[in-house]
């Protein structure tokens, strides 16, 4: 979801900093690149090695060394979110009356990118009427706060001013930068790929799908602010930045995945799910004996993912998308299974395609799009362009 955007963070000083590696680690799991400002406070809980080593970029710390590097008018343009966690009192002070003494507070005055303040601090400083008075100001002036918490500090005391956790300001941050996007807030669960249905400890059941094509629209449903969970069964590509992924081999595995990750708003079920599995497991490899018949397999149903998720007793996505892959009459076929799935789009496509031209496992697509509304015939394009049309009219589906 954050993937290409540039985030600073700034820590001032706060026996919480430590939490702010944390959070730094979340941003770039999540394909953002962050950069950093570590104050003269913050530097006495958090070493500039420690930060820089998870940023993978130089950490700054000193207005004037900064100025003759890159300028500290730059650093403020360059990030599309300044993050400040943790935010002490004094940091905050300076941000509400334009204090510019240092280099992070230099930088806060001449950015022009929003700016979400996680504030940590004593309890009776965080209820002192000058920080109350300061953090309205800045709520006023369009800075957004997460937290603080509540509970046990450093000194023997309790009360409001614990540093939010990680997931929370996370949360707040992909929140933040997705206002306005077409999927913003909205939630999508993507299943890609194959599954292996196990028939002995070296053997399995599996189809030629690469995973190419929902892997795409992952990425293009988190390029539209949506957060996406993308349940992908064994493929060769790594996972798309900015996206949740839990990794499965069967289609068991992959329907528990799927309601682990409900609600959604969205969900696109692009993998190419066994329908059978072999009904008993051999614990051992089966051998091949000389002159013996080979071993007569007796199969089970695998759970049907997309009907399931369609008919979801409590909580049903508003949107469910099938797709149907087709070696003869594609759409008679494919309307006939979103009448049957009690689904509402299917993505149809021929997988029937001449040597050198196949759609399983390409890089290319020709689909149809079946919707109550009847049947949409795409052009053949890269998957990718398939994944960013889908997203386009998922989009559409959501306009207020």
């Amino acid at each position: 979801m954050l993937a290409g955007r540039r985030i600073l963070i700034i820590l001032s000083g706060s026996i919480a900093a430590y939490k702010a590696l944390e959070l730094t680690r979340a941003l770039r799991r999540d394909g953002a690149a962050v950069s950093a400002i570590l104050t003269a406070a913050g530097a006495r809980f958090v070493t500039r090695e420690a930060l820089a080593g998870i940023t993978g970029e130089r950490v700054h710390d000193d207005l004037w060394a900064a100025e003759a590097e890159i300028g500290h008018i730059r650093l403020a343009r360059l990030p599309d979110l300044v993050v400040v966690a943790p935010a002490s009192a004094d940091l905050l002070a300076k941000m509400a009356h334009g204090l510019a003494d240092d280099l992070a507070s230099t930088v806060l005055l001449a950015t022009r990118a929003p700016i979400l303040v996680a504030p940590a601090m004593n309890p009776a400083m965080w209820d002192h009427p000058a920080t109350r008075a300061n953090i309205g100001t800045l709520r006023g002036r369009g800075v957004r706060v997460v937290g603080p918490g509540e509970g046990a500090m450093a000194e023997p005391e309790s009360g409001p001013g614990r540093l939010a956790e990680p997931p929370e300001i996370l949360d707040a941050i992909r929140a933040l930068l997705t206002e306005g996007q077409p999927l913003g807030g909205r939630h999508a669960i993507v299943t890609s790929g194959p599954t292996h249905e196990p028939i002995d400890p070296v053997r399995y059941i599996a189809n030629r799908s690469s995973g190419k094509q929902g892997h795409a629209i992952a990425a293009a449903l988190a390029a539209m602010g949506a957060r996406v969970t993308l349940v992908s069964g064994p493929v060769a590509l790594p996972d798309p930045p900015g996206v949740t992924v839990a990794h499965v081999e069967t289609a068991r595995e992959m329907l528990a995945a799927c309601e682990a990750a409900l609600p959604a708003d969205i969900a696109v079920l692009a993998a190419a799910v066994a329908d059978w599995r072999v009904a008993r497991e051999a614990g051992q490899k089966l051998k091949k004996q000389p002159g013996a018949a080979p071993p007569s397999l007796e199969m089970a149903l695998n759970p049907d993912i997309l009907a399931t998720l369609a008919a979801h007793p409590r909580a049903r996505p508003a949107l469910v998308v099938g797709f149907a892959a087709e070696t003869e009459h594609v759409v008679e076929h494919a309307v006939a299974k979103r009448a049957r799935k009690g689904c509402d789009w299917i993505v149809a496509n021929d997988v029937s395609g001449p040597p050198g031209e196949s759609i399983m496992g390409g890089d290319a697509n020709r689909v149809q799009l079946i919707t109550e509304d009847g049947v949409e015939d795409w052009p053949r394009m890269p998957k990718d362009a398939v994944a960013r049309h889908l997203a386009l009219r998922i989009a559409k589906r959501f306009a207020p």
